[in-house]
């Protein structure tokens, strides 16, 4: 006892030991990865536990007594704390109540300055006045002194106080010159300012002709699109005086003229016209800068309606200047607007990454040329931009569109999408010319495709409105093979490569590629839709569609891309059914002696997956294509069976085996026949059934079956019974049909005559055959 007792006690010491030790090291800030690394090799991880807690209890201990040492000046400094928040708090009253004052006396002061602005103004003014009303004076004087000298007769003096007076009036005419000049540069300054408002009144206006235009057009397609007869055609014009003018966008142009004949009466007519001509030159190059401070897309509607001003009022100054600007000097300055213009149109379209900000600028650059075109300007260049650009707008919106294509395609859920309401069916049918028939179906309605369909749809829509908007008003009148040219595009390059690319991935199921499959067909139908629509958006009359019995390019390959679905799809059934159907792998299904009534273990599961395959594909897929799967699916399993009979797998082979895969095909027989017939495929395809498709596998077991199997030789009975076999298939199959080790039908030779009769009549086929081959 006294020496358990020793032992913990030295136990405790040496734990107390590694405690200070642990202690020390976390004082020195020391790393106690090691000490831990190695309590838990040693598997001792509680009494690191244990010291961890000890050197906690002593840290805490450690800050407790300093707190109890230094409470004291902790409350003192506390109390100080306090103190310095209430001087704060004073020196911030003292502050808001300084800048108050300030405030009162600054607002003041700022008053006083404009008066004194005001004040030095109209002193300048007024000096000007008395210094201009003293020349005045003298010239007035002058001019009675020189009436007095020739009243009294005295000519030579008169003379020279006429020279006198003619040197005043270069001041005075200098004087209103000057006065002149400064209401000009007033009346500049205020029309530069004024030119945004008119140039954005005039493409308002633009807009608002437009609008009826299109109005007008859309009356008269759906008059032509449905035959109306009598209708009274009426050409809707756009009647501009000079008075509407005037109302729609006012600016006075009264300064000008006065000053014109200011200048006219002075003689310097030409010098007034040189000065306008240069200074409004100068502002259109100001003008024609874009501002750095934003980017143009947020600025193009401010810098494009500038623009457009600055050329309206250059325009009425040129048609009511009385001269002031020449026709020369007009299309100069246009030359100049359109050669910056087309450069930095050029440049933003290049750099642009949104296809609906260069739907928006592209717009407004219509805009301004249609504005600008009522009053006689060039804008062929500016609509050879637009058109110019047109590829690199449509590279953005099939980009745009791609994106809303592929979040459409993965948001869906692959299942047949069910319509509860008429609404809902207008809308994701109708709309799209989805029906397979004009009768209104009863509700919930079962579609024959999945909702990425309607979306898909309504994003081609979308992109056909797009591509007309930008091609509308344009350098091009007739623009409806454009539109279709980027249309076909649009539904080759990313509605059909997206599915494509989504049934050719290696994760596509049986059930996603068939939906996939059924989509392809709706969309194919909706090709009609998208090429009446473009048509009717693009002002082109139906019966001109009708006429001509024009279709979409991508309609053919929507329908290739569909048949290579189906290729796919069967691959995947294929792959599923191989699956079942490891015959080869199985060496006790060739070889085995019990007979089984209900076919092979595989058979059962076979016919339960061909079943559930072809309900989806009876309620997914159009008949043709349930009947391609039905047929692709019965055909493989068929080859599958012929090709294990022939594999090297498969050394040999037994009667049983023969009569088991018999009974399999059997099963298979009656299940194709039950869903051919259920299906109501036997009024569209009489000359091939499902059960055709088993005839090579059933006729070859027959063959193996017969007791008579050299009757395969004879053409008549083999042109009536084993017209699907081939010589050599069946001669490689023959060699491997055995019972027993001994030779052909060695076990059931012993058992009775008919056996032994139809092991020598295999034996005579299997020689016949070599003989032919």
């Amino acid at each position: 006892m006294a020496t358990k007792t020793k032992t913990k006690a030295n136990a405790e010491i040496g734990d107390e030991g590694e405690d200070l030790v642990l202690a020390t090291m976390v004082a020195n800030g020391d790393d106690i990865s090691p000490l831990v690394r190695h309590a838990f090799e040693m598997g001792r991880p509680e009494g690191l536990l244990r010291q961890l807690n000890y050197v906690v209890k002593k840290k805490e201990a450690e800050i407790e007594d300093m707190c109890k040492t230094h409470y004291e000046e902790f409350i003192k400094a506390v109390d100080e704390l306090r103190g310095v928040l209430v001087d704060a708090e004073e020196l911030k009253s003292d502050l808001q109540s300084g800048n108050f004052k300030l405030q009162q006396v600054g607002t003041n002061l700022l008053v006083n300055l404009e008066e004194l602005f005001e004040s030095y103004s109209i002193k300048q003014n007024v000096t000007e006045a008395i210094i201009m009303s003293k020349n005045c004076i003298e010239v007035l004087e002058l001019c009675v002194k020189c009436n007095n000298h020739i009243t009294d007769g005295q000519f030579y003096p008169a003379i020279k106080t006429l020279d006198l007076i003619q040197k005043r009036i270069p001041i005075i005419k200098w004087h209103i010159e000057k006065r002149v000049n400064s209401q000009v540069n007033e009346w500049m300054v205020h029309i530069r300012s004024s030119c945004k408002n008119i140039g954005q009144t005039a493409i308002s206006r633009a807009v608002s002709d437009r609008q009826r235009d299109e109005e007008l057009m859309e009356r008269q397609r759906k008059a032509e699109d449905q035959n109306v007869v009598g209708v009274e055609e009426r050409v809707y014009t756009l009647d501009v005086d000079e008075d509407d003018e005037d109302s729609a966008m006012k600016f006075d142009l009264t300064p000008l003229y006065r000053a014109c004949h200011i200048y006219g009466c002075l003689g310097i007519l030409e010098q007034f016209h040189v000065y306008y001509f240069t200074n409004r030159s100068a502002q259109l190059k100001s003008d024609l800068e874009i501002s750095s401070s934003q980017s143009f897309v947020e600025s193009y509607q401010t810098f494009l309606a500038q623009i457009v001003g600055y050329f309206i009022v250059e325009d009425r100054v040129l048609r009511t200047g009385g001269g002031l600007l020449v026709p020369d000097q007009v299309d100069n300055m246009w030359e100049t607007a359109i050669t910056r213009l087309t450069l930095l149109l050029n440049a933003q379209f290049s750099q642009m990454k949104s296809a609906t900000n260069h739907l928006k600028v592209k717009e407004y650059v219509t805009l301004l040329s249609w504005s600008l075109l009522q009053y006689g300007y060039d804008i062929e260049s500016l609509l050879d931009v637009v058109d110019n650009n047109r590829d690199k707008f449509h590279l953005l919106l099939m980009a745009e569109c791609r994106e809303q294509t592929i979040e459409a395609l993965n948001h869906d859920t692959y299942e047949l999408m069910v319509i509860k309401k008429e609404s809902d069916y207008e809308s994701n049918v109708l709309s799209f010319g989805l029906q397979t028939t004009d009768i209104m179906p009863a509700f919930p309605y079962v579609a024959p495709f999945s909702s990425m369909v309607p979306e898909m749809c309504q994003i081609v829509k979308s992109f056909i409105k797009s591509c007309v908007d930008y091609l509308s008003y344009g350098a091009r009148d007739y623009f409806f093979d454009v539109v279709i040219r980027y249309l076909n595009n649009f539904l080759i390059e990313v509605i059909n490569e997206t599915l494509l690319n989504t049934i050719n991935s290696s994760n596509i199921s049986v059930s996603h590629a068939m939906q996939i499959a059924a989509n392809f067909t709706s969309l194919e139908r909706a090709c009609d839709f998208f090429l009446k629509n473009a048509a009717q958006q693009s002002g082109i009359p139906l019966r001109f569609i009708d006429k001509s019995q024009m279709t979409l390019s991508a309609k053919a390959v929507l329908q290739t891309s569909r048949d290579a679905t189906y290729i796919t799809l069967l691959g995947l059934v294929n792959a599923e059914i191989d699956e079942y159907m490891n015959l080869t792998e199985s060496v006790t299904l060739w070889t085995t002696e019990e007979t089984k009534q209900n076919g092979n273990e595989y058979i059962s599961e076979l016919i339960l997956y061909l079943d559930s395959l072809m309900s989806t594909a009876q309620q997914v897929l159009p008949l043709d294509a349930m009947y391609k799967v039905g047929i692709g699916a019965l055909e493989h399993i068929n080859n599958t069976i012929i090709s294990a009979f022939l594999s090297d797998s498969v050394k040999r082979f037994n009667a049983t085996s023969v009569m088991n895969i018999g009974v399999d095909l059997k099963l298979l027989e009656n299940f194709a026949d039950e869903r051919f017939y259920s299906s109501g495929l036997e009024g569209m395809y009489k000359a091939s059934s499902f059960r055709d498709c088993l005839v090579e596998s059933k006729q070859l077991i027959n063959l193996l079956s017969s007791s008579q199997p050299e009757n395969f030789m004879n053409p008549v009975i083999r042109e009536k019974n084993y017209y699907a076999l081939d010589y050599k298939k069946v001669s490689t199959i023959c060699d491997k049909f055995k019972d027993s080790a001994d030779g052909i039908f060695g076990s059931l030779s012993n058992k009775n005559t008919k056996q032994t009769a139809k092991k020598k009549s295999m034996e005579v086929l299997k020689k016949r055959l070599k003989d032919f081959n």
